[in-house]
């Protein structure tokens, strides 16, 4: 039974990391290649040399991947290592050899932008799920997470590949290609932040009532929820008051405060956005030993 699910869990993985790759090879080649691009990253600066000398871009990534990769395999783990180092080829021989076969777009530049955008930013999510990555800057920004754990992946993409995308519009002189390649990376961090982090968000409520253990009960009955019950004192009057914390998703948010007014109408309620929740009843997200 361990063999079938590990082999099952395999083959997700490798259909994850294709299907990552294909959207990654697109999104370079049918969109940003065609419309000149400066893109981010390892393949930013394929695509300079591609431009400037004609070289593959996935070769070049390749050899541009080989001396990170090895500075980067204490602090990411050998599994890790190995997955990534498969998904880059995955990558690199999608965009030199599984790319050109498809239509290329040749269509407006803001249209290329927001296609190869979303394409990259689905693609790379993709594969961050599957616990893996591209390689070439996707090392370094995983060990970036692993050293400070409260920056966001989508963040710390945004703020590694803007350098990349000025080089790359300095070397050709294309101001108008350098803010595409600024909605580009932007869009693209945006999109792998929604697609993995939106998994786990959802809203928040404090609920100050009278009677927290009969509002908790109203909770867990209504929509299977856990709460927490928190000792409070009224500001002006000094009196007692429970404070009832309770975590879940949009539908289920309405659904308790529907029950919590029916069950105490004098209650007070406070509901937040919460960008992400962990812990039981929430998907847990990591990329590369880092969550």
């Amino acid at each position: 039974m361990k063999r079938n699910s590990r082999r099952r869990e395999l083959a997700v993985n490798l259909l994850g990391e294709l299907f990552g790759s294909f959207l990654i090879a697109v999104g370079v080649y049918n969109f940003a290649v065609m419309a000149e691009f400066p893109l981010t990253g390892f393949t930013g600066i394929s695509l300079i040399f591609y431009r400037l000398f004609g070289v593959p871009i996935g070769l070049t990534t390749i050899l541009l991947n080989i001396p990170v990769a090895f500075l980067c395999f204490r602090l990411l783990g050998r599994t890790f290592f190995l997955r990534s180092v498969r998904c880059t080829l995955f990558s690199s021989l999608m965009v030199d050899l599984v790319a050109p076969l498809l239509p290329l777009y040749h269509g407006e530049r803001l249209l290329a932008a927001l296609c190869a955008s979303v394409s990259l930013g689905l693609g790379f999510a993709v594969i961050y799920m599957q616990n893996s990555s591209t390689g070439g800057m996707d090392f370094i920004i995983l060990s970036v997470k692993k050293l400070r754990p409260h920056l966001s992946i989508g963040r710390i993409t945004f703020l590694a590949d803007v350098g990349i995308v000025i080089v790359g519009g300095a070397v050709f002189g294309d101001a108008d290609g350098v803010i595409y390649g600024m909605i580009i990376t932007f869009i693209q961090a945006t999109v792998v932040d929604k697609v993995m982090y939106g998994i786990n968000a959802g809203k928040m409520t404090f609920i100050v009532t009278g009677d927290g253990a009969n509002i908790s009960r109203v909770i867990g009955e209504t929509c299977g929820r856990g709460s927490t019950i928190l000792r409070g004192v009224g500001g002006y009057r000094q009196d007692q008051r429970d404070v009832v914390l309770c975590a879940c998703n949009n539908k289920q948010m309405y659904q308790v405060l529907r029950a919590v007014q029916a069950a105490d109408e004098g209650a007070f309620m406070i509901v937040l956005e919460s960008s992400e929740v962990h812990g039981e009843g929430f998907r847990r997200m990591g990329v590369g030993g880092v969550n």
